[in-house]
């Protein structure tokens, strides 16, 4: 049971981290655009070759 006494204050520290870094990142915008990054991934940066194929 003594472990509890590290344990748990340990758990809550590292929470407390994680919600400042979750609140960093809303602050600093990492959420503004998520469709943007979802169609840049899928976009075609070739541009396409509408001349038939080369000889």
């Amino acid at each position: 049971m003594e472990v509890l006494v590290y344990l748990v204050p340990l758990a809550l520290a590292l929470g407390f981290v994680g919600l400042l870094g979750f609140l960093w990142s809303l602050k600093s915008g990492q959420y503004d655009d998520l469709d943007g990054a979802a169609w840049r991934a899928i976009a075609d940066d070739e541009p396409a070759n509408d001349q038939g194929p080369s000889k």
